[in-house]
């Protein structure tokens, strides 16, 4: 299920430091990698089946009849290129990873050595301006982090795919739960808030997927 979003003004992020939030989540994330290595568990996930199903909804922000660039944040160990490789493999992709965790960009550096057009960063943000973004999960851990934290944490990251993309960018949340309380430690939201938000701010288009078997939505924003 898809809807348009119309544009409502947004409150701006607060311009506070985010240091800590990006070492708890490199802290998180490297443990991770460092029990389960580079597999689905190695990034949080239960399965490459439900990982992968994630990748096609965030895909759908691309154009995959002419090469294009892709930043993809939160990249892990670059599970991302091995689906690109198989399902996208007729169009030429340069490929920019980037994840806090250092040894998450080891592993993926090691893994892809000898991929063309595949590079890795560490860090929070994009050092380059791509035509795409996507970041899958990365919003989903909160640990200990405050909402309002957290928040800011996301709107910081939104601001900066918005800033290193051309053509736009796309993300997914888990879904509030109707009957239940959210698991301790998730951040979870509605379907229209964070779309609201990135419409009006952006001045952009901003599409919600729905529907496609997990408890959560994908954002796609894509440039006027």
């Amino acid at each position: 299920m898809r809807a348009a979003v119309v544009a409502r003004e947004p409150a701006s992020p607060d311009s506070g430091d985010l240091s800590r939030i990006y070492s708890g989540i490199a802290a998180y994330y490297s443990a991770k990698v460092a029990r389960f290595g580079a597999t689905p568990n190695g990034v949080d996930w239960t399965c490459q089946a439900t990982q992968e199903m994630r990748f096609v909804q965030l895909l759908k922000l691309c154009d995959f009849a002419s090469p294009f660039s892709l930043n993809d944040l939160g990249c892990g160990y670059g599970a991302l290129i091995a689906y690109l490789g198989r399902r996208h493999d007729g169009c030429a992709v340069d490929y920019l990873g980037i994840d806090v965790s250092e040894p998450m960009v080891r592993r993926a550096r090691r893994l892809w050595r000898n991929c063309g057009d595949t590079s890795f960063a560490i860090g929070h943000s994009s050092p380059r301006t791509a035509d795409y973004a996507v970041a899958s999960g990365i919003f989903n851990v909160a640990q200990d982090q405050t909402q309002h934290d957290w928040e800011q944490f996301i709107a910081a990251s939104l601001d900066n795919l918005h800033r290193t993309t051309r053509r736009g960018f796309a993300v997914n949340f888990m879904k509030r739960p109707e009957s239940a309380p959210a698991r301790r430690g998730l951040y979870t939201t509605d379907t229209a808030s964070w779309a609201r938000y990135c419409a009006g701010r952006f001045n952009a288009i901003a599409e919600v997927h729905d529907g496609y078997g997990l408890m959560e939505f994908t954002l796609i924003v894509r440039k006027l």
